[in-house]
């Protein structure tokens, strides 16, 4: 019995780990998390990621409802503060992304 519960926690640490990890990955083949637009605005502190030529960004928006969101995309280029972003997203994994004017923001 004892053997038991320690190997249930031990796989429940594992399992944790593997989700923080690569939470995108887990949010992208999620089909219990839908898709939703995620405004965001690039700050004059939000340095992103170089990775291999690409820029990584992790940014907090919001959504139509207002609601605060946390989003991973990258692009080819570095984008400029004040650039206004429309994000589709499946819980922090982005899909697409498409630069916007603040007009559009909701």
């Amino acid at each position: 019995m004892k053997k038991a519960i320690i190997s249930i926690l031990i796989l429940i640490v594992i399992i944790g780990s593997l989700y923080v990890l690569f939470r995108e990955t887990f949010d992208r083949f999620n089909p219990f998390i839908s898709e939703d637009y995620i405004y965001v605005e690039v700050q004059d502190e939000d340095e992103p990621k170089d990775d291999n030529g690409r820029f990584t960004y992790d940014l907090k928006g919001i959504n139509e409802n207002k609601e605060t969101k946390r989003v991973v995309f990258s692009t080819s280029t570095q984008l400029e503060p004040g650039t206004f972003i429309r994000v589709l997203a499946k819980g922090m994994y982005a899909i697409e992304y498409t630069l916007i004017s603040e007009d559009d923001m909701p």
